[in-house]
């Protein structure tokens, strides 16, 4: 395994939209490396998830995973979650107002409007179909890493630019807030 470095905000890999793999392709020990480099380099950036196309890879592959994250303490625990050629379908009209921030945009965060509720379909990295429900602040993180593949960043998404803000400046005068309307959509939601 090796760490790979992080594309930010300007590099066009990350304009680009990810191609889909074929099956023989996922299952290549070359593609297979590549997903361990991309777990490490999450867990090494204390990311809650990494699309490929963040480290320079057009392919339409993403990892999630949040526990006992130092950057994201509110969001609730997600396992390792690594998904081939994603496609997210809506559920519900419902939005949650999403204070984001992204590897590849540092120090920024911004509120983003997410569905809380969505159906996931993707392969795993065996190529096993996953098929499930998504549901509240996890959604989000799962939309956010899904954009990255289509060649979207959060700030494409911020609807009042005015809620664009450092980190530093997010916890001392946002974080407060909305981590408790965070765990509140948890709560309500399961996730």
């Amino acid at each position: 395994m090796a760490l790979r470095k992080i594309a930010t905000l300007g590099h066009p890999i990350l304009r680009q939209r990810a191609r889909e793999l074929s099956l023989e392709e996922l299952l290549a020990p070359e593609t297979q490396r590549f997903i361990d480099d991309l777990v490490e380099t999450m867990r090494d950036a204390n990311g809650a998830g990494l699309a490929a196309t963040q480290v320079y890879e057009p392919l339409r592959i993403c990892a999630v995973e949040v526990s006992n994250n130092p950057r994201y303490p509110y969001k609730p625990r997600v396992p390792l979650t690594v998904l081939i050629n994603p496609v997210l379908t809506f559920l519900t009209d419902e939005r949650f107002d999403n204070y984001e921030g992204c590897l590849s945009v540092p120090n920024l965060r911004g509120v983003v409007p997410r569905a809380t509720v969505l159906r996931l379909l993707a392969w795993d990295r065996e190529g096993n179909p996953i098929d499930r429900e998504v549901r509240g602040l996890t959604a989000g993180t799962f939309q956010h890493e899904v954009d990255h593949l289509d060649g979207v960043l959060f700030v494409d998404r911020v609807q009042d630019t005015r809620t664009l803000t450092t980190w530093a400046d997010f916890e001392r005068f946002h974080m407060a807030d909305f981590v408790a309307r965070a765990r509140a959509l948890v709560e309500r939601m399961g996730g």
